[in-house]
């Protein structure tokens, strides 16, 4: 047993400031521990299960003499009564940082899933995306509370505003929603079913997307206005054109001709190959390229330790409004984007073109996944016909439907 002393008082205590440990008196063992720079803090020297112990109950003056003394005397009694208070102090400690770890915010979950799910999406954009849609729409309504209380008239309040103004947006955020709460109900920061789930719950409280909204499409330029817009676009200088033409004769996707890279090109092949990473589905793409692609890009000129064919001004990657500007200037009324519905229909009403060579020719998915798992070619020879044909169109001007068809024994086929 620690020795009994005389009862110091609280401004006996206060002058004690040589560095040291000094017992204080009222209960055995209290002492006040002075370190060598001053600083000042109680300590309980006891006994548990035989093993001499040392507690500490804070610093002086913040924790007063009384105040020591009393937690001394319940440390004391909880001992005798047979627990041990520091290993129930660890106890409850860990039980409030494992409680402090679950109150996760709204927002917290949305950056911790997005950040989770990256990797699998592959396009930096497609995260990007994520992150606006549900800063813009979901964050003020319900980024900072915890995402355990988020119930359904939080949702609504996200969604009814947009619902019938913004349908499309409106639809993305709900199914944003409803995938980071159920991570956060994987992740066990929620319970309960999710209040954005549409089937069997929204959709009866919210109209069908399909009857408060028409799907727009992106503006296409008319097939038989190609050819002029081609001589037009021809005779515009800059890179921002030089990209947008090569878009058009490859049928490619504005990212993808932006991001086109010279070790991708392959002029003795004649093909562009876009990996998988650069690609919306995932897949690596082989794109034919027809006699005037070719030229387009012999005439281009190549820039010193950058890779990338058209490089923007500063070197770096052109904007994805560079091509769009370019068809301002134009005065034209249509997108980037929309030339490939141009390509499409033309390949459609002025070509015998079979559906899945176009298909393949846009690198859309085709077929079942059956059939999907079943084919392995991707019609390269096919649709090295089908886009000199379209280059051959884009070439020259057109003032009636015409129907162009394979040259004889080269015909698409069913594969």
């Amino acid at each position: 047993m620690p020795k009994k002393v005389a009862e110091a008082n609280a401004l006996a205590v206060s002058r004690l400031k040589k560095p040291g440990r000094w017992a204080v008196g009222g209960v055995a063992g209290l002492c006040l521990q002075v370190t060598d720079s001053g600083a000042r803090s109680w300590v309980y020297r006891t006994m548990i299960g035989g093993k001499r112990t040392e507690i500490g109950l804070g610093g002086f003056p913040d924790v007063t003499l009384a105040s020591a003394r009393d937690a001394a005397r319940a440390m004391r009694v909880q001992i005798k009564a047979g627990v041990n208070p520091v290993a129930e102090f660890k106890s409850k400690r860990s039980a409030l940082q494992a409680a402090a770890a679950a109150e996760k915010t709204f927002d917290q979950c949305a950056e911790l899933f997005i950040e989770a799910k990256t990797p699998e999406w592959g396009n930096p954009k497609h995260a990007a995306q994520w992150t606006a849609t549900l800063a813009t729409y979901a964050s003020p309504i319900m980024g900072k509370l915890l995402v355990r209380d988020i119930d359904l008239p939080h949702v609504l309040d996200v969604l009814r505003p947009i619902w019938s103004t913004k349908t499309e947006t409106a639809t993305r955020v709900r199914g944003r929603i409803e995938s980071v709460l159920d991570w956060a109900a994987v992740n066990k920061y929620r319970e309960g079913l999710n209040p954005a789930r549409w089937k069997g719950h929204l959709d009866h409280l919210l109209p069908k997307p399909s009857k408060v909204t028409t799907v727009e499409h992106h503006a296409a330029l008319p097939i038989n206005d190609v050819g002029a817009f081609m001589v037009r676009l021809r005779a515009m200088e800059g890179t921002g054109a030089r990209c947008l033409e090569f878009a058009i004769l490859t049928a490619a996707r504005s990212g993808e001709a932006r991001g086109a890279y010279w070790s991708e090109i392959d002029i003795k092949a004649k093909a562009w190959t876009i990996p998988g990473a650069r690609m919306k589905m995932g897949r690596e793409h082989r794109v034919p390229l027809s006699d005037a692609a070719l030229a387009l890009l012999k005439a281009l000129p190549k820039v010193d330790g950058n890779d990338l064919v058209f490089p923007a001004v500063r070197g770096g990657q052109l904007s994805d409004m560079t091509l769009s500007a370019c068809m301002r200037r134009m005065e034209v009324d249509a997108v980037p984007h929309g030339f490939r519905s141009t390509f499409r229909d033309w390949a459609s009403e002025r070509t015998d073109t079979p559906r899945d060579v176009a298909e393949l020719a846009l690198a859309h998915a085709i077929g079942d996944k059956v059939e999907a798992a079943y084919r392995r070619g991707d019609l390269f020879d096919k649709r090295t016909l089908l886009m000199q044909q379209w280059a051959d169109f884009c070439g020259r001007a057109h003032k009636r439907a015409t129907v162009s068809k394979l040259p004889a024994g080269k015909r698409n086929p069913a594969a």
